[in-house]
């Protein structure tokens, strides 16, 4: 007779452990849920990276070709929040602005902001027309210290959205129309070699829930109240008898000094 076979071991579906979890944006891009990712732990989302073009953060179908890296940093919940981490555009879109007759200069810079990211910048100058070497020096030399100014008295959030927006490239090319107008500057790619200050949002959003619970509760009505009232009704209780007692005081003093001068008359004919 055959031996009876072993039970079979009951194998564990690892999918049916795991959960899926929201990724916010950044605050600069006002918390926008940008993706969902599945883990069984929360701690393993931490460091993961995700690339998302600006077009499906805010809608905005001018910024499709610049792609913004984020970086999960925390998890709270089901929500897992991200930094930024760098920006880079999409090659066609730099092929196009290449042209003929035109002279392509790049910069790369490393610059600190107001809240200590150090970040590493790449700006793109295309010129209206050939230039030498020697104008192309001085155009990256007043790159340098204009990207610099600039972005040393910014926060990182205020840079990139100066980057997406194009401003840092409109005050950029301002600044370099002393040497050659510039057709167009933009900051192709940018990398954060070092994080600064983070500010985590969710820690805002708790405070502001217990101020708002603490100052509805009917104890701190209470407590202003009694605060409030002795205060009126003893400045109102004292007000009133100062001045019966002023004129209590005088009227007595003239009336004691009436009376003696009168004696004194009378007493003048006796004698």
């Amino acid at each position: 007779m055959a031996a009876p076979r072993g039970r079979a071991q009951s194998k564990k579906d690892k999918w049916k452990s795991k959960n899926w979890y929201s990724i916010k944006a950044p605050d600069m891009f006002n918390r926008a849920k940008i993706a969902e990712a599945l883990s069984d732990e929360p701690e393993k989302l931490i460091g993961r990276t995700t690339e998302v073009t600006v077009q499906d953060i805010t809608g905005d179908f001018s910024k499709m070709h610049i792609k913004v890296k984020l970086k999960i940093f925390d998890v709270r919940g089901m929500d897992a929040y991200t930094v930024f981490v760098g920006h880079d555009m999409t090659s066609d879109y730099v092929r196009r602005m290449t042209r003929r007759k035109r002279t392509k200069t790049d910069v790369i810079i490393d610059v600190y902001t107001r809240d200590e990211y150090l970040i590493r910048l790449k700006p793109l100058i295309i010129s209206e027309r050939r230039i030498k070497s020697s104008q192309q020096s001085a155009i990256r030399e007043i790159v340098l210290k204009t990207i610099e100014k600039y972005a040393g008295t910014r926060t990182i959030s205020e840079v990139v959205k100066g980057i997406i927006s194009g401003e840092m490239g409109k005050v950029t090319a301002v600044a370099c129309k002393v040497i050659q107008p510039s057709q167009r500057v933009e900051i192709r790619k940018s990398d954060v070699l070092q994080t600064g200050k983070i500010e985590h949002v969710y820690e805002d959003e708790h405070e502001g829930e217990e101020e708002d619970s603490f100052a509805g509760e009917e104890p701190t009505e209470a407590l202003a109240e009694p605060v409030e009232e002795p205060a009126v009704e003893e400045a109102a209780e004292e007000e009133p008898p100062e001045e019966p007692g002023e004129e209590a005081v005088e009227e007595p003093s003239e009336d004691a000094e009436e009376p003696a001068e009168e004696s004194s008359e009378e007493e003048k004919p006796d004698e």
